[in-house]
């Protein structure tokens, strides 16, 4: 959501989404960055946006903008604070060292754009730095700098969404695609967020409101998906009652991989439940 746009961020608190990034970087002119600092910080404080997890996109700190952007994040302490641009651990390093500083117990995690070669080369140490809870992948900037030519499959892009993937799966946390530019092509937005989905992305960064629904469809598990779950479970469960250390559903082997990926599967259902 533009920082600068004071509608959108009220707007902003009815929708469907699980979390919301709250931009004081690309969406925002330069003359208006200082306004849209207060509006963020203000929204932010007053609170009202429920389940939805909060993050802030400042501006890096080689701006003019960057220094006061992350003082006034760390004010208010949202969910995360999304940090631009990141090619190096230390990049984030110098940011949680700040907010050790001012508060050795506080609660904001750091999310890094991943938009950059030598961001994705170097996505396996950037996972691994203090605080770090998850990527978002900046696939219009990396775009740019690879000169790539856009297609439909993204197969130019494909090496670089699955390094930065890889790492944050070697590191344990979150990893989310790349926006989708035409937000009025459903069909086309859809095709992309199940080919995230299918290469294992936990969700898609979005532009407008029009694709929320399209994203929640497709990252949500089915209903068949869900009911297979329970099944594994169930069958992993009454096997291991037995004494039996792996079960058998439908003909096929339910060992505890597959219980562990049921139970994500469940636990990402109850929560999309919780959200209402």
């Amino acid at each position: 959501m533009p920082g600068s746009n004071a509608r959108a961020l009220e707007k902003a608190r009815g929708l469907p989404a699980d979390a919301l990034i709250l931009d004081l970087e690309d969406a925002v002119s330069p003359d208006a960055k200082d306004a849209a600092r207060d509006l963020v910080a203000g929204a932010v404080g007053e609170g009202g946006y429920g389940a939805r997890r909060l993050m802030i996109r400042i501006n890096g700190l080689d701006t003019r903008w960057g220094a006061e952007d992350l003082e006034a994040a760390l004010s208010v302490r949202p969910h995360a604070i999304l940090l631009p641009k990141v090619a190096r651990a230390r990049d984030v390093a110098v940011i949680a060292d700040t907010l050790s500083a001012a508060d050795p117990n506080h609660p904001t995690t750091l999310w890094a754009m991943i938009e950059t070669p030598l961001g994705v080369l170097n996505a396996a140490e950037i996972a691994r730095a203090p605080r770090m809870a998850g990527f978002v992948l900046g696939t219009n900037d990396l775009a740019k700098d690879l000169h790539c030519r856009g297609r439909t499959d993204r197969l130019p892009l494909l090496g670089a969404l699955s390094q930065a993937l890889l790492a944050a799966r070697a590191a344990g946390i979150l990893c989310i695609d790349g926006v989708y530019n035409a937000f009025r092509d459903d069909a086309g937005l859809r095709a992309e967020c199940e080919q995230g989905r299918d290469l294992g992305f936990d969700g898609k960064s979005l532009i407008h409101p029009a694709q929320i629904a399209i994203a929640n469809d497709v990252f949500a598990p089915t209903e068949a998906e869900i009911a297979l779950a329970r099944a594994q479970v169930a069958a992993h469960d009454a096997a291991h009652a037995r004494g039996e250390g792996v079960a058998v559903l439908n003909g096929r082997i339910v060992e505890n991989l597959h219980v562990e990926t049921a139970r994500q599967t469940l636990a990402k259902a109850q929560a999309i439940a919780d959200m209402g």
